[in-house]
């Protein structure tokens, strides 16, 4: 549980970085959080490994540059980002190496709990299956996995002051802002854009603040729930701030 959690400053840097990699194909996801803090998120469905234009990875270590860690740094594996720079596209005519390596990543998440399970499906395509129940003392974020040194940022609860709980959902969105990631790999691949579809429901018991959902929260036996429909015209981010207990 404890990888699920990190700072507000790392986690700024963990959406800059990842939303230009991966984003959702077709997906159910849920979010539920009580008064008294406890959660339980849910995705379901596609993720897609964006194609990365290699012009704009300039920043990274080519095969000549010194990569080498400088005295006293660790060693480190190679990212999702440099796995891209590496294989290029992921395209099915290197299916011996980008394929291989995307089947390591998702060997890698069926490691880390809450993926009851993951599945390479070829063609840039991932299946998920992921659900976890906790406490919100820390941040939320949906995941990060240090195996793989995979980032999908998708879905993250942060807390705001002594009781409040803000919620946004960044990759559940095709917005401007998104495409603002290191190296100017902006709009990747717009057919991964054109391919998102599904919804996004928050449900609770605790005060709603505010929320972006125009039609507003209906009351269920479980408390209120609000129902985002994500299609590739989707500009807004999901998002609201709840009232919770001290």
């Amino acid at each position: 549980m404890n990888r699920l959690y990190r700072s507000l400053g790392a986690l700024a840097g963990l959406l800059a970085l990842s939303a230009c990699l991966v984003t959702p194909g077709k997906f159910e996801s849920s979010l539920d959080i009580r008064a008294d803090r406890h959660f339980t998120f849910a995705y379901k469905g596609e993720i897609l490994a964006l194609d990365l234009n290699k012009d704009a990875l300039s920043g990274l270590p080519s095969d000549g540059d010194d990569d080498t860690p400088k005295e006293g740094e660790p060693e480190a594996g190679p990212t999702m980002l440099q796995i891209a720079a590496r294989d290029e596209d992921f395209s099915d005519k290197d299916a011996t190496g980008g394929d291989t390596e995307m089947q390591a990543i998702a060997t890698a998440l069926t490691k880390e709990k809450g993926f009851r399970s993951a599945r390479y499906a070829g063609n840039h395509k991932f299946e998920i299956d992921y659900a976890i129940s906790g406490t919100l003392d820390h941040t939320f974020l949906f995941p990060f996995n240090i195996d793989a040194q995979i980032l999908i940022p998708f879905v993250a609860a942060e807390l705001r002051g002594e009781d409040r709980v803000r919620v946004k959902a960044p990759g559940f969105a095709n917005s401007s802002d998104k495409s603002q990631g290191t190296g100017g790999l902006g709009g990747a691949s717009d057919a991964a854009a054109k391919a998102m579809s599904g919804t996004f429901t928050l449900t609770t018991d605790a005060e709603i603040v505010s929320q972006n959902q125009e039609e507003g929260a209906v009351s269920t036996p479980q408390g209120k729930r609000i129902v985002w429909t994500i299609t590739p015209l989707t500009s807004d981010a999901p998002a609201a701030t709840l009232r919770v207990k001290n």
